[in-house]
Formats: structure tokens, C-alpha cells, sequence
């Protein structure tokens, strides 16, 4: 019998879509599946690195990049639109010639609004049922919403639950027909080790403000007396390893070293990005969150930690190596124990 494919293919928006979607390709492969990954820029190096052996298309890019100044952040995604359209249409055209040649029997697109198509089971994965953006926060989710409408099925990454992880984000008063919780996903797995490292700092996301974040936590570290491993989210050919001050500096770790870092380390600096929570809840991690600024989502996940006592947080510029002594006042993410049937949700690729 001959093995289906099916296409996986995350957003490039920082390195967290392709981050959530190794576990789905890893439960593909451990059902007899082939994968074909799909994405674009650094999203679709990271896969590659990941898994060497797999096909690969590259896909147009959203160009998404974020603002110097972050209150700006509406705006510049309003400008960005012009070019999003243009991938998606690209992507549509692309899609049509796989499905047409037969190559893929499947599809499951991480946030990108062109990975479908009526002739193959289409899955779309998401938690941002309702999008945040300010005061057009109704408009952006209803938008959002119609896009998942196109695919067959939905897969939040969460549960259905007050209790859940996303927040308001991934739950509708009214749920769509197609939405499917499948509980939280990680690649990582907790382990119980010594810790090594007193500091974890984790940088991520799109231009400028990955630089920035790196910047700040460089200057806020440098007369630290602490062990302090600084992780870059660059990657590149090789890995680089570099100290500055008393921070270890390297410029990117794949899956099973970041894991073994993580779980060896005894606080998590991060930005507040789902993807992020996901992993750290996995590990049951102590952290404290730095929101992108000006990104609603980051802004509104670590607020609501931070009122529920579990991740202390605060804004970019007033972040300093002290505010890190607030961390033993949370209790810490911890695992939702709701793993996802993946037995059930590969049912729709076999028509049943």
C-alpha cells in the first residue's frame, strides 16, 4: 500500500509555527505517513535541520517583519497586507500544482491563509480563534474566522476549558463547525536533571525586535554573577558559540539540545508567545515573560499570566536583572494533561 503524503507547512513568523508543528510531523512519520514540509526563511531551515531526510517545498514569504517603534505594529501589518495577498495567492497556484501532480494527499498549514485545497483534506492549526488588535479586535477575529471556515478541519492547540492556555484567544462563544481542540503540543519532553544554567534567555521573532530583545537582555546581563546561557534564534549554517561578559551566546539549538538546555536551567527568559507557553508548560518551567511590544497577543498572554500568578512579566525597556527575583512569587507553567489522539485527528486524511 502505498504511503500518503501530506504537506505540513507553518508560517515564518519568528520560529514558533514551525516549533509547534515538529510533534505533528513527528506522529505522521510514526504512523506511516510521508511528509512533505512547506515554509519559507528561517522557519524552513529550522525544518530541514530538524529533519534532514524529508522533501521540501519553499513557499512565498508573508514578509512580515515588525516595527522600530511598537506602537506602530497595527499600521505596519496594515502595509504588509499588500504583500500578504500576493503570497497567498502564490501559494494557492502552488498548492493547485501539487494536488494536480499528485504529490500530496493531505495538507496541514500552520497559519498560512493559501495552503488548501478542496481536492485533499486541508487542516488549519491554530489557537487565534479571536485575533487580537486593539479596538479592531472584532473585525480581525471575523476575518480570521472565515479563513479557518475554508479549511475542513481546525486544530486549536489547546483545550476547551477557562483553564486553558490561550485565554479568550482560543475559545468562541459560538465554535465553528470545524474546530477540533487537540490539546497542547510540545516537542519537548520534561526530564529530571540538575540544573546548570541560573538563566535561559530565549530571543525570537521577526526583525527589528529580535535584535532589540537580544540588545536589552545583553546589556541587563553584563555585570550579572550568575550562569547565564543566551540563545539567539538565528539559524545558520553552523552552530556558533560566543561569550559576551559572562553570557554564554549561541546562535541556535535544535530540538532535543534546546530541550536538555531548557530542562537544565533554572528560569526562562522568554518573549510570551504561544509556542513558547506551549513548550514551557511541557517542561514545567519557571519563567518570566518580555512581550514584544506593541504585539497584542504577547501583550495579552503575558498580562493574563501575570494576573493568574504564573509567569511574572513586565515591558521591554524597564526590564532589568533584578526583576527576576519575582519569579519565586509565580507558581510556574505546568502541563495540561491532554495529549492529543493523533489516531483520531489522521482519520481525515483516510476519508473516515
Amino acid at each position: 500500500m502505498t504511503k500518503k503524503t501530506i504537506l505540513v507547512a507553518p508560517l515564518f513568523w519568528g520560529l514558533g509555527h514551525a516549533a509547534r508543528c515538529i510533534p505533528i510531523i513527528r506522529a505522521l512519520l510514526s504512523h506511516n505517513y510521508n511528509v512533505l514540509l512547506g515554509s519559507d526563511g528561517d522557519a524552513l531551515l529550522f525544518l530541514r535541520k530538524e529533519f534532514p531526510a524529508l522533501a521540501f517545498v519553499e513557499l512565498p514569504s508573508y514578509k512580515i517583519t515588525y516595527p522600530t517603534n511598537g506602537s506602530h505594529f497595527k499600521w505596519k501589518m496594515f502595509l504588509n497586507m499588500p504583500a500578504i495577498q500576493r503570497a497567498i495567492f502564490s501559494e494557492k497556484t502552488i498548492i493547485k500544482e501539487l494536488v494536480a501532480q499528485e504529490k500530496i494527499d493531505g495538507i496541514i498549514s500552520d497559519n498560512r491563509f493559501g495552503i488548501r485545497n478542496k481536492k485533499v483534506p486541508s487542516v488549519f492549526v491554530t489557537h487565534q480563534l479571536n485575533v487580537l488588535s486593539g479596538n479592531t479586535t472584532f473585525l480581525s477575529s471575523k476575518i480570521h474566522q472565515n479563513i479557518i471556515n475554508k479549511f475542513d478541519q481546525c486544530w486549536v492547540p489547546d483545550i476547551d476549558s477557562e483553564e486553558n492556555l490561550s485565554g479568550k484567544m482560543g475559545r468562541l462563544k459560538k465554535p465553528l463547525n470545524s474546530m477540533k481542540y487537540i490539546g497542547p503540543i510540545s516537542r519537548f519532553n520534561k526530564r529530571k536533571v540538575p540544573i546548570k544554567n541560573d538563566i535561559l534567555a530565549l530571543i525570537s521573532g521577526p526583525e527589528p525586535q529580535r535584535t532589540f530583545f537580544e540588545e536589552k537582555l545583553l546589556d541587563a546581563f553584563k555585570f550579572s554573577q550568575k550562569s547565564i546561557v543566551l540563545v539567539q534564534g538565528v539559524i545558520e549554517k553552523g552552530q556558533k558559540k560566543q561569550t559576551i561578559g559572562k553570557v554564554c551566546v549561541i546562535n541556535f539549538m535544535l530540538s532535543a539540545e534546546l530541550e536538555k538546555t531548557i530542562n537544565e536551567s533554572g528560569v526562562v527568559v522568554a518573549r510570551s508567545g504561544y509556542s513558547t507557553i506551549l513548550d514551557l508548560a511541557a517542561l514545567h518551567k519557571k519563567a518570566f515573560f518580555i512581550p514584544t511590544p506593541g504585539q497584542y497577543e504577547q501583550l495579552y498572554l503575558a498580562k493574563r499570566l501575570k494576573d493568574l500568578r504564573i509567569v511574572a512579566s513586565c515591558k521591554q525597556e524597564s526590564f532589568n536583572e533584578k526583576q527576576l527575583d519575582e519569579v519565586a512569587n509565580y507558581s510556574g507553567l505546568a502541563a495540561l494533561k491532554t495529549p492529543p489522539d493523533f489516531n483520531a485527528l489522521f482519520r481525515l486524511f483516510e476519508g473516515e
